[in-house]
């Protein structure tokens, strides 16, 4: 959803932003008024509280439903549209609209939105409302500017994504599917690339908006019945099982970076032909050995017989020793160069050039090796008139790159 910058999907960007600072920026809409027993109050991270919305809020948040706030989240078409919008407290947010014939029991739609509502997971584009208001049934979640997984591997403009993110996704959203087993919430409706979000880091998330139970005038599954499980074709009925087959689709999504049918997908891999299922465009830059390793996993992923597919702790177990790229260390109370990157561009952009150097200067004392740290000082300097340490410190940051690019092709 929204604009992406391609670093933020290419690069391993330092550690996650401290959680006091999030709490700070992201707290309770103002305006919101939670339903009769209370809401479920913010996490450590500082998701809001789950509320219920008046229809004027979200009316206001997306300028009247307007088709300019319109966002492809789960690739559906109307009337089951999700918008961005815009709280009064600046806050983004996510806007899911749906009909009443989607859900004409308007307590049951208010029930399993609450039943939704009280998950919270840092793998989870998190839902924190809804608005049941004649004939209007909404729901509302985290807003994930970064667009989804399908436009970066299908759709992409610039740059595609990288092997390891693509590593990172799997491992996450297979994080994401234990954490709503261990919630309860097994089932998770028409899994795909469309319900993959980044967040504003460039992390994946999986979307909340699959978790609520099958609509009247929806399918948990789409049209598309090479992608759908065998089972669901048989009974029509959603099972955790079911679940892990569409997970392996979606590993099939990051291998082949484009839609194999899942049974052209097995013959390659009984075949042995397991790089002509690779995406070519990573030209190469990928572990043969992790490769081979996502590639059984998928396999057992699309297992006809669903006893024969692993659990989310099995997904978990395979996909974690994949994560070989480094991670980011946790330094306690030490403040992300992230923070000092963001603040620097607010300087630049408020015209204070000294006070966006200085910034920019501390992001690169925490993390010596981040090219955006010295791209932010080439562009304070210049607007400093030092055009030649801005010129040098641009040609320091693309050596930086292309280290990083060759310590990528050489894993």
């Amino acid at each position: 959803m929204g604009c992406c910058e391609s670093t933020f999907l290419t690069e391993t960007h330092p550690e996650q932003e401290n959680q006091n600072q999030q709490q700070n920026q992201q707290q309770n809409t103002p305006f919101s008024h939670p339903s009769a027993g209370g809401g479920v109050g913010p996490t450590a991270d500082g998701v809001p509280p789950f509320s219920e919305f008046s229809l004027a809020d979200l009316k206001s948040a997306t300028n009247n439903f307007s088709s300019d706030f319109i966002v492809s989240e789960s690739g559906e078409k109307a009337p089951n549209l999700v918008y961005k919008g815009r709280l009064q407290n600046r806050r983004w947010i996510a806007v899911k609209k749906f009909t009443k014939m989607a859900w004409p029991d308007p307590k049951q739609f208010a029930e399993e939105a609450w039943g939704v509502g009280k998950m919270r997971h840092r793998r989870l584009a998190n839902l924190i409302g809804y608005c049941c208001d004649g004939d209007e049934r909404l729901l509302v979640a985290e807003y994930m500017p970064n667009d989804t997984l399908a436009k970066h591997l299908f759709h992409w403009e610039n740059q595609t994504i990288e092997w390891a993110m693509r590593l990172r996704v799997a491992l996450y959203i297979a994080e994401a599917l234990d954490y709503c087993c261990t919630e309860g919430r097994p089932l998770y409706h028409d899994l795909n690339a469309y319900r993959v979000l980044f967040d504003e880091d460039g992390d994946p998330r999986l979307s909340c908006f699959g978790l609520m139970k099958n609509s009247r005038d929806g399918r948990s599954y789409s049209t598309n019945l090479a992608y759908t499980p065998p089972e669901y074709l048989r009974n029509g009925r959603v099972t955790p099982e079911s679940v892990i087959f569409s997970f392996g689709t979606v590993l099939l999504d990051l291998l082949s970076g484009k839609h194999i049918p899942p049974s052209h997908a097995l013959d390659m891999i009984r075949g042995k032909n397991i790089l002509l299922l690779m995406d070519s465009h990573l030209e190469g830059n990928f572990s043969t050995e992790e490769g081979t390793v996502l590639v059984g996993l998928a396999s057992r992923c699309l297992q006809y017989e669903p006893r024969e597919r692993p659990n989310p702790k099995n997904l978990i177990a395979t996909l974690s020793p994949l994560q070989t790229k480094p991670e980011f260390i946790d330094v306690g109370t030490m403040v992300s160069p992230t923070v000092y990157a963001r603040r620097s561009l607010c300087h630049l952009l408020c015209d204070q050039p000294d006070a966006a150097l200085r910034d920019a200067m501390q992001a690169q004392c925490v993390y010596p090796e981040w090219p955006t740290a010295f791209y932010m000082q080439a562009v304070a300097l210049a607007k400093l008139d030092m055009h030649k340490d801005a010129a040098d410190m641009l040609n320091e940051a693309a050596g930086l790159e292309e280290k990083r690019q060759r310590g990528g092709r050489s894993s």
